[in-house]
């Protein structure tokens, strides 16, 4: 049986799930239990870290039952299809918040310090996710399919932004309880126009100016400080090199997730454009794509954010009851063996 059939997608689909809620929910952890990784930046990542979460506990659990695996009503249908595309718009959201926050921390240093709080970081969050929910149903507004909603399986291919799937051989009697497919009451154009292009496409071309920004801004300023000498240069240039590793981490995360979701995205311009047929399997497997992105940044943060990994290291050892001892590249240098001043991401 293959992926259509849904015993092989499902499986994977559950395994992405368990990774994604452990992974998150020990991530999300770490930067709450952790005084150094209470920062604006961690803000964000937290937030996103429980965006992540959601796709695992939320997200992927109903991608699987609108794939025609049950039967409600319209409303029902559009209420979970809409669920489906929260946790992606509050990720794309948390990303966007990561790169201003970083930029803003380079390009006005002083003034950031003194105006960019824990507080403001946390309404910042509440905005997202406010901003993330109107956008995401908006199809209960209206933007939807609702009256193509039938009792017999349609489309060959479903898909969305967030989970969508394709129809199987169900059927129903009765008119008030039809088998829920994703694209039988999201509009493809709401996917491709709205989702895509306008709350997907545009801030990751956003958030991919601002890097380049910052790695300029950093670029250019330790190439001005190039041959000074004095104690307050040589602090700026560690300050420097500390924001431009991070930044480059944190574009590494943004990298990570323009790659997973692309693919997805374009099959559904394909489908709204009139391109060839696209395979039911390569739905799937951009759907499993998209997924395991939620379940791989947990890794990537413990990878590429010294910080991170010594948090989690260190709640590793109070579960184990083992002793934890700091080593070159963990809690006290980085991971080319400097201080830990030049670590503090």
């Amino acid at each position: 049986m293959g992926l259509p059939e849904g015993s092989l997608y499902t499986a994977l689909e559950l395994l992405i799930a368990s990774c994604c809620v452990l992974g998150n929910a020990v991530a999300i952890a770490a930067l709450r239990r952790t005084k150094r990784l209470r920062e604006p930046t961690f803000c964000f990542l937290t937030s996103l870290a429980a965006a992540d979460l959601l796709v695992g506990s939320l997200a992927i659990p109903l991608a699987v039952l609108v794939d025609g695996r049950v039967e409600t009503s319209a409303g029902a249908c559009l209420l979970s299809s809409c669920l489906l595309i929260l946790p992606t718009l509050a990720s794309i959201l948390s990303l966007l918040s990561i790169a201003v926050d970083r930029f803003l921390r380079v390009y006005a240093p002083l003034r950031y310090r003194r105006l960019v709080t824990e507080q403001h970081s946390w309404l910042v969050v509440a905005a997202c996710w406010g901003a993330a929910v109107l956008l995401s149903f908006t199809p209960l507004l209206g933007w939807s399919q609702q009256s193509t909603v039938s009792p017999a399986a349609h489309s060959p291919v479903s898909s969305t932004s967030s989970d969508f799937s394709t129809s199987s051989n169900s059927s129903s009697s009765s008119p008030s309880a039809a088998v829920c497919l994703f694209t039988d009451v999201i509009s493809m154009s709401y996917l491709v126009y709205f989702t895509f292009f306008l709350c997907n496409l545009l801030p990751l071309c956003t958030m991919a100016l601002l890097y380049c920004l910052i790695f300029r801004i950093v670029r250019r300023s330790l190439r001005d400080m190039a041959g000074r000498s004095g104690t307050p240069n040589a602090d700026s240039r560690r300050y420097l090199k500390r924001e431009g590793r991070l930044a480059a981490s944190l574009a590494q995360v943004l990298g990570f997730f323009a790659l997973s979701w692309l693919p997805l995205h374009l099959m559904n311009c394909v489908v709204k454009f009139g391109g060839p047929p696209v395979p039911v399997a390569a739905f799937h497997v951009g759907i499993l794509l998209s997924h395991a992105n939620s379940a791989v940044n947990p890794v990537v943060y413990a990878y590429r954010i010294p910080r991170i990994r010594q948090a989690y290291l260190k709640m590793w050892s109070q579960a184990t009851g083992r002793p934890w001892f700091s080593q070159p590249g963990s809690s006290h240098s980085s991971d080319n063996g400097t201080s830990s001043k030049d670590d503090k991401l």
